[in-house]
């Protein structure tokens, strides 16, 4: 038992150190353009004063997405998908597999529940003890499962799905604009370092390495952003992308694309991104599904007032009036 946390903790305390590299690079970024060039390399005040303003404006807000994307902590399901004590006994008191799958559809019968395990069971996280809400996934480097799951990034040290998402791409997109207006104010002073036109010094280091760096970690951005604006114009997680949601019906890779005449093309993915908290349609225990009839089958959908009269705590409330 020891062991086992002593070996959690050297896992936790070194989970942090590809947060800590992508920092010491920002930091070591913003010495080099703010000092070793704006203050050390230009003469031009006017210039000086511009490239600080716009520069420290795309600094605030990439450590602000950077920020939020790290310490916004994963959504979780709501007690609604706990089993309850009786619930609970009656499932783990029955040895039957068959058996526990009918207690399980029994009790999904009221939730919002329509994708199902590969086998075509409920799917039911043995470590949480919840049944998975729609897209919700189990991480096993967080220890729990969240809300519509994409993937768990290592930079960020968090899993990256319902509730921080929206902070991921804008992290990405700020990114991206933080490199590229690096690269394109320090172009004309690399090429005056390379051809020797500005005298050796520290800064001529400084401002070579900058330029091989944003461009770097520009086009190694430019790609996992493309791939997530594909990935939000399909509404898709990178989970399903790779392993598409089953359904009753079967695997569905667009059963969440509800298309654009519905309300969910790029356009108002991307007025989502800018003006709500999620990107996507939903509340995280419930998503639109392609297929309308599976969710007229549900009573429990067809009658919205029924799950909020349910609602018995404020935890559970948001579901119901998001329904």
């Amino acid at each position: 038992m020891a062991l086992s946390r002593g070996l959690r903790c050297c896992q936790r305390v070194f989970s942090w150190i590809p947060v800590l590299i992508i920092t010491s690079v920002v930091l070591w970024s913003y010495y080099a353009y703010v000092f070793e060039l704006c203050l050390f390399t230009l003469t031009n005040t006017l210039e000086k004063v511009a490239y600080l303003l716009v520069f420290h404006v795309c600094f605030v807000m990439f450590s602000w997405t950077y920020w939020k994307s790290i310490f916004t902590p994963p959504a979780s399901p709501c007690k609604k998908f706990q089993l309850s004590y009786s619930d609970k006994q009656r499932y783990e008191m029955e040895e039957r597999p068959d058996a526990q799958k009918q207690i399980l559809v029994e009790i999904a019968k009221k939730l919002p529940i329509f994708t199902r395990a590969q086998s075509g069971a409920i799917r039911f996280c043995d470590r949480c003890q919840v049944l998975k809400p729609d897209r919700c996934h189990h991480c096993s480097v967080c220890e729990t499962c969240v809300l519509k799951m994409d993937h768990h990034c290592p930079w960020v040290n968090n899993c990256v799905g319902f509730s921080n998402y929206k902070f991921f791409l804008l992290f990405l997109s700020y990114s991206m604009l933080y490199c590229v207006f690096i690269a394109a104010t320090v172009f004309q002073y690399f090429l005056k370092f390379w051809v020797g036109d500005l005298p050796n010094g520290p800064a001529k280091f400084h401002v070579l390495f900058l330029m091989f760096v944003a461009l770097m970690f520009f086009v190694s951005l430019m790609f996992l952003f493309g791939y997530h604006c594909w990935l939000v114009a399909k509404n898709r997680s990178t989970l399903e992308a790779f392993s598409a949601p089953v359904f009753v019906a079967g695997p569905d890779r667009n059963g969440f694309n509800v298309g654009r005449c519905n309300g969910h093309g790029f356009l108002t993915s991307f007025y989502l991104l800018l003006c709500n908290e999620h990107v996507s349609q939903g509340n995280g225990h419930y998503f639109p599904l392609k297929n309308r009839s599976s969710e007229s089958r549900n009573p429990l959908l067809a009658n919205e007032d029924m799950w909020e009269e349910s609602d018995d705590g404020s935890e559970d409330g948001g579901l119901g009036e998001s329904l």
